[in-house]
This record gives structure tokens, C-alpha cells and sequence, in this order.
């Protein structure tokens, strides 16, 4: 039988998944095709098994992956093995593995947790056709990872207790009195994580220490994640708050008028507008090599992309595949002025300087 099968929980990673999900395909048939969102991504029938597989560590949600996995498994006949978690705890996970560890694929939320595994030596390098599916700026440069989907930072706020009259242009106006209060951030979220450690890279350890500490002196509001805080800002419990973009776009769409709150694009440049990219990459302990590559092209295939920007709203990476007409062209920092191999280990100390900072008691 071939489809997905979640990876059992392993001594000491609390945080990971355990279940098992029926197979996508049936077992070893051509005559079975999918049904619900992965039929978005594949409407034809199901392959019959290949007797190859590939293991992936994913720290994309469940909800959002998986329908993906599920078509490549029944387009292809590979089995996939997936272990779900957090970015941040499978790369620390994966180190601990080292070269017991089964991963092929390692699938993060954003590249600090990638650039950690490379800043241990524990990546392989992505086939050079694979990484020519991206634009030079939105892959390693060493070949070790590829990003396959954008996620840019904006502030949301309510329409009704917020005018856009005044709302700042960049996230250093945040720690002005006029804002005490209103502000909420995701400061445990992976992709809050990893924009202060480029905030930290970008701007020097200092700058950015002090804007986190300025904004809790001025009351900034603790929110574990960036939905959390769009819900919160659609019903009106806080006026703004920093997120991805397409969690607004998300809710909007599920709610509909009901939803009070918006994106806010801070100025061009600002730190605050950071395109955040989610990457993937191969483990150079890796037994099925060929099958992970295959997987990465997958996720850059056009029907995927167009998936991910449709259904989900975050921006397509492949190149020549347009984003949904739903999103802004992105006027944001750029990923290619930001040297996501460089941050390495980063994120690490920027989990130390948040816990420090007292937000989290806010």
C-alpha cells in the first residue's frame, strides 16, 4: 500500500505527532483517483505502487501539507513517512539524530532552522535542476536549500478602532507612546523567530534587543501565534499586530464581512515588510536521495504554487507562476537582500533575547 503514514513520537520530542492516516492511494491500484483538496493539486489516477519512499520532517502544518503529499504519493506511487512538529524542534531533533537519523526531507517553516542544519553539517545538496526552478534569490547558494513559498510580515489591524491615517511606516514607530497597548506579537511563533534574528542580523543585536524591550515597556501584547492575533484583531480585543500576510487574507475568506481587520504594508525597505521564505532541503544522511529531489520539484510544480497562492494566499516561488490576483505585489525587503545561509545558529540566541525581554509575561 502506498499513500502517508505519520512517523510515531521518538524519546524526548513531546511536541511531535503520532497517528496514522489512511492511504492516500489505494493498495498498488491505477484505478483510484483522490478526493477533496489534493484533487486540486492532481485529478488523475492513482499510481501503482513504486516500492520507493521518502521520509520527510515537516515543520509546514499538517493541515496545509498534507493534501500536497497526498497528491505526489498518489501521482507518483511513493510511499511517503511523515513526522509533523514544530521548525525549530525537528532541526534541533535532526541534530540530535545526526547520521541515525531516517529523514530525507526536511521541510521548515522558515530558513533559520535550515540554516542551523547546514551550520552543523547535516545537509546534502539539492539537484541543481531543482534549484533552477527558483530565482537566485530564493535558494541557497550553496545548493543546500530552496524555498518553494513566500510569507511576507505586515501589521494587521481593526478597520473600525484603527484609522489609516494613523498607522506607522515602519515597526520602530511601534515603541511610540501613541501605540502603548494596542500592539500584539507572536513572540514563540518560528516565523516571528526567525524575522528577529534577521531583524538582529540586518540591524545589529543592539537595535534590535532595544526595540523588543522598548516595546514592552510600552505594553506590547503576548499572542502564542499569528492567527491568534488576526482573530483578536478581526473582533476587535487589540487594535494591531505583526504577522504574515496571508493569515488576514485566511480569515477574511472564512468569515467574510463579520471579520473587522486588515493588512497595514509597512514602508519599502522597513524591516517590518521582510519576505519570509518556507525552504526545503535534503539530508545528507539521506538513503533515497532521488526520491527527495523529486519530492522538492513537486512542491515547485506549477499546480502545487498555484495552490499554495490560491488556497492558502502565500506567494508562489517557482518561477514564471503568478501569485493569486487576491494578493499585492510584493514591495517588501526583498529575500535577495538577506543572507539566510549567514544567520546559521541564530535563531537560538534570538529564542534567548525574546524569553529575556519579559514579553512572554505580557
Amino acid at each position: 500500500m502506498h499513500g502517508i503514514t505519520k512517523l510515531p513520537l521518538g524519546v524526548g520530542t513531546p511536541l511531535l505527532a503520532l497517528a496514522l492516516v489512511a492511504a492516500a492511494c489505494g493498495g498498488g491500484t491505477t484505478d483510484r483517483t483522490l478526493d477533496g483538496t489534493a484533487a486540486q493539486i492532481y485529478d488523475g489516477q492513482c499510481a501503482s505502487s513504486a516500492d520507493r519512499s521518502v521520509t520527510i520532517y515537516s515543520g509546514r502544518t499538517e493541515n496545509l501539507i498534507e493534501p500536497v503529499l497526498e497528491a505526489f504519493a498518489c501521482e507518483t506511487g511513493i510511499e511517503v513517512d511523515v513526522r509533523w512538529g514544530a521548525s525549530t524542534d525537528l532541526a534541533l531533533l535532526l541534530a540530535e539524530e545526526g547520521e541515525r537519523s531516517r529523514a530525507d526531507v526536511f521541510l521548515s517553516r522558515s530558513p533559520g532552522p535550515v540554516g542551523f542544519l547546514e551550520s552543523e553539517g547535516l545537509l546534502g545538496s539539492v539537484d541543481a535542476g531543482v534549484l533552477e526552478l527558483v530565482d537566485e534569490q530564493n535558494r541557497s547558494d550553496t545548493g543546500s536549500w530552496v524555498g518553494f513559498s513566500g510569507r511576507k510580515r505586515v501589521l494587521v489591524y481593526n478597520v473600525d478602532d484603527v484609522s489609516t491615517d494613523d498607522l506607522p511606516e515602519s515597526v520602530f514607530d511601534l515603541t511610540d507612546e501613541q501605540y502603548r497597548g494596542q500592539v500584539a506579537i507572536p513572540a514563540t511563533n518560528g516565523s516571528f523567530v526567525d524575522w528577529f534574528t534577521v531583524f538582529r542580523d540586518q540591524a545589529g543585536t543592539d537595535v534590535a534587543s532595544q526595540w523588543l524591550d522598548e516595546m514592552v515597556a510600552n505594553d506590547a501584547r503576548f499572542y502564542p501565534n499569528n492567527r491568534a492575533i488576526v482573530e483578536a484583531a478581526g473582533r476587535g480585543e487589540i487594535q494591531l499586530g505583526l504577522v504574515n500576510h496571508y493569515y488576514n487574507f485566511q480569515e477574511s475568506t472564512a468569515v467574510g464581512d463579520e471579520h473587522r481587520a486588515e493588512n497595514h504594508d509597512l514602508a519599502d525597505g522597513d524591516i517590518g515588510s521582510l519576505l519570509i521564505i518556507t525552504a526545503a532541503s535534503v539530508l545528507d544522511t539521506s538513503e533515497n536521495q532521488s526520491e527527495a529531489n523529486e519530492l522538492i520539484s513537486y512542491l515547485l510544480s506549477a499546480p502545487v504554487q498555484r495552490y499554495f497562492s490560491e488556497e492558502t494566499f502565500e506567494y508562489p516561488l517557482a518561477a514564471g507562476v503568478e501569485p493569486a490576483e487576491i494578493l499585492p505585489p510584493l514591495t517588501a525587503l526583498e529575500i535577495g537582500s538577506v543572507d539566510f545561509d549567514a544567520l546559521g545558529g541564530g535563531f537560538e540566541e534570538t529564542t534567548a533575547i525574546i524569553e529575556a525581554s519579559g514579553i512572554l509575561n505580557q
